[in-house]
């Protein structure tokens, strides 16, 4: 996809972090947008300011767990402006701690938002993409899923998040072979960022009531936030650089899209480790001191 003013984009998650980079990215480019987000004035907030830089935009409330809100959002994508061309299923949200103390109400909520968000948004999207590519032989399309480098490594104390985003990255994989399989003029994308400053630190004041952990956060799950807060806040790559990356990958037609390359090494490791048949390695070779800090809170937890 090489050319992206008139077009139009659908983006989840929205109302903050790399959803509005994309939308105001988009709106620079021309695009017009459809945005949705569970945040109504984050939501609005982004709308404002797309709307600010001349883009046409529509907002839709949409909590990406549920299949018919995906498939009203994408159907109020094709009543507005009449084809989808660049679709981000970007809604994420994290939850942390061992593995084993993961309540049901988390890993409903995680996996609810981080994959099945992402299998509402593909089931929704490409076949009204298909559709448009059949009537208009000139279209070209894009979809982004965002994954993470937690999609690509498995780090301690985040069992339910890598389980997420592994997921995502082995479905856009399929996705693009598919579209590949079909010969359709839709490319695919999966953004793996690192840690970049944004507001998925803070996902629990989002998390809606039927999904509430009903007990207090145990210690792991405590000592993983602080974790996860402190990393995120020392990111130096900020949310509009991934949104340049981005945009730049679905011009180029890149599959992999990654906020820190330089984290690649681990990644490397990991599957020598496979490949080899080795033990998993230590993830946190590289930051030792993460390690040892879960480790000694841990200690007569």
């Amino acid at each position: 996809m090489k050319d992206f003013a008139g077009k139009t984009a659908v983006i989840t998650g929205a109302a903050s972090g790399f959803g509005r980079e994309f939308a105001l990215m988009g709106a620079r480019l021309g695009m017009k947008l459809v945005l949705a987000d569970v945040q109504p004035q984050g939501l609005q907030a982004t709308a404002d300011m797309a709307g600010a830089l001349g883009a046409e935009v529509r907002v839709q409330a949409c909590d990406v767990r549920k299949g018919e809100q995906v498939a009203a959002l994408a159907e109020a994508a094709m009543t507005a402006f009449g084809a989808i061309h660049l679709a981000f299923n970007n809604a994420g949200v994290g939850a942390g701690g061992l593995v084993w103390e993961n309540s049901v109400a988390d890993w409903e909520w995680v996996l609810g938002v981080n994959l099945w968000g992402v299998i509402h948004g593909v089931r929704s999207f490409t076949p009204l993409m298909l559709e448009s590519a059949r009537r208009d032989p000139g279209y070209q399309g894009h979809i982004v899923n965002t994954a993470s480098m937690a999609g690509l490594l498995t780090p301690p104390a985040m069992g339910v998040y890598n389980v997420s985003k592994h997921a995502v990255v082995a479905l856009t994989e399929t996705l693009y072979h598919d579209l590949a399989l079909v010969e359709a003029p839709i490319g695919a994308s999966v953004l793996c960022p690192y840690f970049v400053p944004t507001g998925i630190s803070q996902s629990d004041r989002v998390r809606p009531d039927d999904v509430q952990s009903a007990s207090a956060p145990t210690r792991s799950q405590q000592l993983s936030q602080a974790v996860l807060e402190k990393a995120v806040a020392s990111g130096k790559v900020s949310a509009t650089e991934v949104a340049q990356r981005t945009f730049d990958a679905i011009r180029d037609d890149r599959f992999y899209i990654y906020s820190h390359p330089q984290a690649l090494g681990n990644v490397q490791r990991r599957m020598e480790d496979v490949i080899a048949g080795r033990n998993p390695g230590d993830p946190y070779e590289a930051a030792p001191h993460v390690r040892d800090s879960l480790r000694a809170g841990l200690k007569g937890a």
